[in-house]
């Protein structure tokens, strides 16, 4: 609520929100038919109405491949996926271990394991970088960032955080204590103790002006730095290695911070749940940086069919959970996750998403970047692999959010056949599945520059 008027405060962080005029306006244009209105109107009477979903925009039929598909039959480039499609949507491989898996054995009670956990557990410890050896699985990345933080507390006989503002790690009240959105931390009371906040490392809204200082001299790693230094019992660091936004950061920022926990004693715990599993053309992220204490895996593990998230830790950190429940899920070893999530890194590997994600992730930069130095609109083209990020702005010289504009576009592009996140209310996040062709990305380009352009003449 607006602490001025009392009336609600529309927040343009995290995505679009169900307050938005232009919402429901494409609303008015594009559901036309009684079977979907009826659907989108028992959604809203029986599901909590909340910021981000309910009520909802559409309603969805069936999804393949890069596609969904609404109740009224227009089909859409899914470029956002709530970041669970690398390997697609209906992926047979995965729908076909899930079946098998259930035919053998549905469900593993605690105090037993199954084949299936461990083997998973086994093939996450053989990917991971550095000496990151011990596993614990979760039904939801929440969950597994909460598992993080309290191993972190146990380990350093600490409870303070550092972690960035704007950043997402999850809707529980322990990790939007964490997370630095206002959408999830506004108005809720007092949240977890010792939570402090960092400005992102983003170079071109960089907080000491860095891009007119000739780039990136590692202002915003120093103030972490001193941060856990005058602190001095901070349990953990916890961060996207990079932010969905998507923020880039140097890899000189986190061999910094890594090096700073490492001093004073904090852990490093890298939130990969969005981004991993080669989306930017490592299995995980991290590989392009440094080997954290704690990585945290969740959304496209579970092979967009099941909700799966882990933990994988180093070795030494297994001592510490010897005397609490750091977890203790129902579905903790769940088997047909497991199955779902094995099966997901087998396509990943044979199909070599992650080379594909590089070369049709590098071919949509230079045609976003050619796009930028021809539209006053685009202010910055970020990305690596398959996590794009396209700033649209006002003001070349102030680096206004052109906020309206944004969602004009996102909308447009969605009558069209595009769907993408809009973060921050301005940067077009472009976050395809994997196996997305060449083609399949410049179709889907050709739809957002199209609508670029309509909104450029408009504003002329």
């Amino acid at each position: 609520m607006s602490a001025a008027t009392g009336g609600p405060t529309i927040d343009r962080s995290e995505g679009d929100v169900n307050l938005s005029p232009a919402r429901k306006a494409w609303q008015r244009g594009h559901i036309t038919d009684a079977k979907t209105q009826a659907l989108l109107e028992a959604d809203a009477e029986v599901f909590l109405h909340q910021s981000l979903s309910t009520p909802v925009l559409n309603a969805l039929e069936s999804c393949d491949g890069i596609y969904i598909t609404d109740t009224q039959g227009r089909r859409y480039m899914d470029f956002h996926g709530n970041s669970v499609h690398q390997v697609g949507f209906g992926n047979a491989a995965v729908a076909d271990a899930v079946a098998a898996q259930i035919e053998q054995l549905s469900f593993c009670t605690r105090r037993y394991t199954c084949q299936t956990a461990v083997d998973l557990a086994r093939r996450l410890v053989d990917l991971a970088p550095g000496d990151l050896s011990r596993v614990l699985l979760c039904p939801g990345g929440t969950s597994a960032v909460g598992m993080a933080l309290k191993l972190a507390r146990k380990a350093t006989g600490r409870y303070k955080t550092i972690s960035m503002w704007e950043s997402f790690h999850g809707a529980s009240l322990d990790s939007i204590s964490v997370g630095g959105e206002a959408i999830f931390r506004g108005g809720i009371g007092p949240l977890m103790p010792g939570a402090a906040h960092a400005p992102p490392c983003d170079e071109y809204r960089c907080l000491w002006n860095c891009h007119a200082r000739g780039g990136c001299d590692l202002s915003c790693a120093a103030y972490v730095e001193y941060m856990l230094e005058t602190e001095g019992d901070v349990a953990a660091v916890i961060a996207e290695p990079m932010r969905w936004t998507p923020y880039i950061p140097p890899k000189a920022y986190w061999e910094r911070i890594r090096a700073a926990c490492d001093k004073h004693g904090a852990l490093l715990i890298f939130d990969e749940i969005p981004n991993s599993l080669g989306r930017t053309g490592r299995v995980f992220t991290c590989e392009d940086y440094v080997v954290p204490d704690i990585l945290v895996l969740g959304k496209g593990l579970g092979g967009g069919v099941m909700p799966l998230a882990a933990i994988v830790a180093r070795e030494y950190l297994n001592e510490y959970g010897k005397e609490i429940a750091l977890g203790h899920y129902t579905h903790e070893k769940s088997p047909v996750a497991c199955a779902a999530a094995l099966a997901t890194l087998d396509y990943i590997e044979e199909h070599d998403l992650c080379a594909n994600a590089l070369a049709v992730g590098d071919a949509a930069l230079a045609r976003l970047r050619a796009m930028r130095d021809k539209y006053a609109l685009i202010g910055d083209v970020r990305g690596r692999g398959l996590l794009i990020g396209v700033e649209l702005i006002e003001d070349a010289a102030e680096r206004t959010r052109a906020l309206d504009a944004a969602e004009r576009i996102m909308y447009g592009c969605l009558s069209r056949g595009l769907s993408f996140k809009l973060t921050m209310g301005n940067i077009v996040t472009l976050a395809p599945p994997l196996t997305i062709t060449e083609e399949e990305m410049h179709a889907a380009l050709d739809i957002l520059e199209e609508c670029i352009v309509a909104e450029t003449e408009e504003m002329m």
